[in-house]
């Protein structure tokens, strides 16, 4: 396969032709436009090494995330980041592209924070490394978790090396009736103390918050804060993480705003928040303008995550940091090959 994606990323420059990576194309819908030439990973498959001891598994980027959970389910490990689940022909590659986290992301880290090391196909056609299978393996910029977020437009991403965690022994889910001000400010309030919390969900007026670890460490602190016992707290979490919770699904048009944990309430229309506050779902049709200033003097950043106008990008960026992200495209993708106007409409 390799040779094959080197001979294709080959002819592409020659006959000035672009090409759009794709897996199971779960995530088809976010970014500017889906221009060029598909090349497929799905063929690209397979977990190659995995030592549970070491907390460490690499796979082709083609292999499912479906197989790949499963592996490490037998033996009681977990991808920490939660990356959503947005179809069943999801892959490690589209994974870690795209950059996604679930619900565990605050308290665990991001799928960037996971990534040890990549294979990655440059405009060339050339395969590269970066980064290994231990946490420490660079000096200097690290190349491969660049790779998270970059769906795609900086090389075909070959391999990946993960560290992995444990899964909890323990996990229960309560919820507390709570307007949204006062949700953010217990949300806040919890992330100051040594409480086992794996993740938070306020919508509706319910704040439901996951307490994941040892058995005595959850039971005391479920009795500090209270609230009543989700019966299938995995089911509601499982919602959330995989965007089937009846917030994602009543919306066409959805804003993804990180912000300061601490900022209160932004009513811009029907609202769904994680992680501990810092990640606010705005769904409906507000002016962009308005969301986009919100999100500024909230000190974070909007970004249209599915519908709407996406003519002008699905984030605004600053003069200087649009200069950057064209400078590294210009380095990996001289030819300008990988997914055209796929991140900015620019490049």
């Amino acid at each position: 396969m390799i040779e094959q994606f080197a001979d294709t990323i080959r002819r592409a420059v020659s006959d000035r032709r672009t090409l759009r990576i794709r897996g199971g194309g779960t995530k088809d819908f976010y970014g500017v436009a889906l221009d060029g030439d598909v090349i497929d990973t799905r063929a690209h498959a397979g977990v190659i090494d995995y030592e549970p001891s070491e907390l460490v598994v690499t796979a082709r980027a083609g292999t499912s995330l479906a197989d790949l959970e499963t592996v490490l389910a037998d033996k009681g490990q977990m991808l920490a980041f939660e990356p959503p689940r947005l179809g069943p022909d999801s892959t490690i590659g589209g994974v870690i592209s795209a950059g996604f986290s679930g619900p565990r992301r605050a308290t665990s880290g991001s799928a960037r924070d996971y990534v040890l090391g990549v294979k990655v196909m440059n405009g060339d056609g050339a395969e590269l490394r970066f980064g290994g299978q231990v946490m420490k393996n660079v000096a200097g910029y690290d190349m491969s978790r660049l790779m998270a977020g970059a769906c795609g437009t900086l090389g075909l991403l070959t391999e990946v090396s993960l560290k992995v965690l444990p899964v909890p022994r323990t996990e229960l889910t309560v919820r507390l009736e709570l307007p949204e001000a006062d949700a953010i400010a217990t949300m806040n309030r919890l992330a100051g103390t040594p409480l086992p919390i794996s993740a938070t969900c306020h919508h509706d007026d319910v704040l439901s918050v996951r307490l994941s670890g040892a058995e005595p460490a959850v039971a005391a602190a479920r009795a500090s804060i209270g609230g009543e016992i989700v019966a299938d707290g995995a089911a509601f979490w499982e919602s959330v993480r995989n965007q089937r919770h009846s917030h994602f699904v009543r919306h066409t048009t959805l804003w993804r705003l990180s912000v300061r944990s601490t900022v209160l309430p932004i009513d811009l229309g029907p609202t769904l928040i994680e992680w501990g506050g810092a990640l606010r779902w705005i769904a409906g049709n507000a002016d962009p303008e308005k969301i986009h200033e919100a999100a500024t003097a909230a000190g974070g950043h909007a970004t249209l995550y599915r519908g709407g106008n996406k003519t002008c990008g699905i984030q605004r960026l600053a003069p200087g940091m649009l200069a950057l992200q064209q400078r590294l495209k210009q380095a990996l993708d001289p030819h300008g090959v990988f997914g055209a106007r796929r991140l900015h409409p620019t490049f």
